[in-house]
This record gives C-alpha cells, structure tokens and sequence, in this order.
C-alpha cells in the first residue's frame, strides 16, 4: 500500500517547488557566507590542521549544507510531492516532515565529518611527519586526487549515484511514514550520498580542507554528476579531471592553480590566523 501510494506522485504547484528551490538555494548561500566568514584566510594546502573537534563539525555542518544543498533540491522536491500527494487524499500528515529528511540528511554528513576528522588525526599522529609536504606529501595528495577518479569508475559508486540521481527510486524503497520516519529517510538518502561522495570529500581534505576556491570546485564537480543528465559522461569526466589534478598535485605542485604549498609564506599566514602562537 506505501509503494502503491508513493507511485502515484501528483504534481508539486509551481510556487511551492518555486519556494523549495528558492529557500534551499538561500540557506546554501547562508552558509556560503558563514564559511568564508569562518574560513577567509585559513588554507595552508594540503594537511591543513583541523582545529579541535568542535570547531571543525560546526564548521564541517556549515559546508556541507553549502556544497550540497543546492544538488538535493529534486530528492526535497519529490520528498514535498509525496506528502501533497498524502495531504490531498486526506491522509494525516505531519508538519515539518521535508525539514525533519533535510535535517537528517545533515545528521548523515556529520557522521562522516567526525569519521574523516578521526582518520586525519590518526593518520598525523601515526606518520609524523613522513608525509609532510617537504618529503611525500605532494604525492599523498596526489594519490588521494588520482583515487576520488578512480573511485568514480567502481561499482559502489555507480549504485550510490544512481540513488542520489534518482528520487523516485530511492522513496519507492525507502518510503517510512510519520517524523521519525522521515528523519530516518533524510539519514538513509544522506548515507546514499556519503557513499556517493566520500572520496571527493577525502580529495577536498587533500587539495586544502579550508580553501573556499577547492570547496566551491568540489561542490561543482558533484552537482555536475548529479544533476547533468548525461550520467556516464558526467562521471567519466569528473574522473579525467581528477586523474590530471591529482598528478599535477604529485609532481609539478607549484603549477596547480589554486593550490597552496604548505611550506608557502601563505599558509604559514594561515597556520598563524588558526594560532596566534605559530610564528610565519
């Protein structure tokens, strides 16, 4: 009877997609304007020091809401026309139920922000400075580039994307009635998009966690591949793309544009403006 019911989606009205669309494009531009706040001038390149936990997950929240709020809007979409579609044959449905899925596809990032920052701190204090960026650093960062494109091409990937690409599908199986359920479809569609995206995020940490410029360049290689209607193309390309980036990073750093070198007098400037006690 849900599946049955969720087949039958009525159309959205036009101002309140309109409305959707527009709120979700106006918080991204919020934190957009959060994070630069937060971020302007703290991007030491690659290893850029996270800051205490804290911090980094008020931080992380913020830019996960910019980046990928706006790639979210047709799943949100379909997500209202459902629950239309529910109110309009006179089924009890609660309020605030599209802020309760938006609200835990965020509980969903944030999960996978505290298990990034782990794995980084782990890793530090694990290594040493064996990757620092005067010994194997550049080809760290580079690996993990040339990864996120090879991470494209696997199965895993293809099965997450198609979910994220597809918000009829991914209600027609996960459909759960009432606010618990919807928060529980929020975190699910949000795991779907973890799995999706992680190694571009794991790219973003490597190319400078803290750099608006690679923020706003990963941020548009996922809306590429989620909202682009030629998926093979879009995915493949992502992937060209980040096979050049990540050997361009391994062996020839200094002319990647954008890139900050963390022995460059502008990230000892940001190491200083996160600690006043480092001196540049």
């Amino acid at each position: 009877m849900e599946s049955a019911t969720v087949r039958r989606v009525p159309p959205l009205p036009g101002l309140i997609q309109l409305g959707l669309v527009t709120l979700l494009v106006i918080l991204a531009a919020i934190a957009w304007a959060l994070t630069g706040d937060r971020m302007t001038g703290m991007d030491a390149g690659p290893g850029t020091d996270l800051g205490g936990l804290g911090w980094f997950l008020g931080v992380w929240v913020v830019m996960m809401a910019a980046m990928m709020f706006p790639s979210i809007a047709p799943m949100v979409i379909m997500f209202a026309r459902i629950q239309e579609g529910r109110r309009e044959r006179g089924a009890m449905v609660p309020a605030g139920l599209t802020t309760l899925f938006v609200g835990g596809y965020l509980v969903s990032w944030a999960a996978a922000g505290l298990a990034g920052y782990a794995l980084f701190q782990a890793g530090a204090a694990l290594t040493g400075d064996a990757f620092s960026w005067d010994n194997a650093g550049p080809y760290l960062a580079g690996a993990v580039v040339v990864g996120a494109a090879l991470y494209q091409l696997t199965p895993l990937k293809d099965v997450c994307l198609r979910h994220c690409r597809n918000p009829l599908m991914f209600l027609l199986e996960h459909s759960r009635p009432g606010r618990v359920g919807a928060l529980r479809m929020g975190i699910e569609h949000g795991g779907y998009c973890v799995g999706c995206c992680w190694m571009l995020m794991a790219a973003l940490f490597a190319l400078g966690v803290m750099s608006l410029g690679w923020m706003a360049f990963i941020a548009a290689l996922i809306a590429i591949e989620k909202l682009l209607p030629w998926r093979a193309i879009a995915n493949r390309g992502v992937a060209v793309l980040l096979v050049v980036l990540g050997l361009g990073i391994a062996f020839a750093p200094e002319s990647v544009p954008g890139l900050t070198e963390p022995d460059s007098a502008q990230a000892a400037q940001a190491m200083q403006s996160m600690d006043p006690g480092v001196q540049p």
